[in-house]
């Protein structure tokens, strides 16, 4: 799946990144705890969190991240728009919460980036 069906699907706003859109997503991982983010996330996969501090960003730029998406809304501040901008990191935001958007791309068939497969 795009980053752009993402954000269709979504009903997302790009904050930055717009010519990244094009990039495939494999897997999501939705998360408010970095340390879980570290930890699990895979290759070509994208964030969606509620925090909008620049942490979330050098945690997305260590471990290759596509994309962010906040949920419920957010913003971050514009320092953290530009650092995502700086690092090539698109940011998306969407009104709808963690759950609802996680539960819309897995039905899409985007993979969450859990240990656990489908019979799990």
């Amino acid at each position: 799946m795009t980053l752009k069906e993402v954000k269709e699907i979504l009903g997302a706003e790009v904050l930055v990144g717009e010519a990244f859109l094009q990039r495939e997503i494999w897997y999501a991982c939705g998360s408010d705890l970095l340390s879980d983010v570290l930890a699990f996330a895979k290759e070509h996969a994208l964030l969606l969190t509620g925090l909008t501090n620049s942490q979330v960003i050098r945690t997305a730029e260590m471990i290759d991240l596509l994309g962010i998406v906040f949920v419920r809304g957010k913003k971050p501040e514009h320092s953290t728009i530009e650092l995502a901008a700086l690092k090539g990191i698109p940011l998306l935001t969407t009104r709808l919460p963690m759950y609802e958007s996680c539960g819309r791309l897995y039905l899409k068939g985007l993979r969450g980036c859990s240990e656990f497969g489908s019979n799990a």
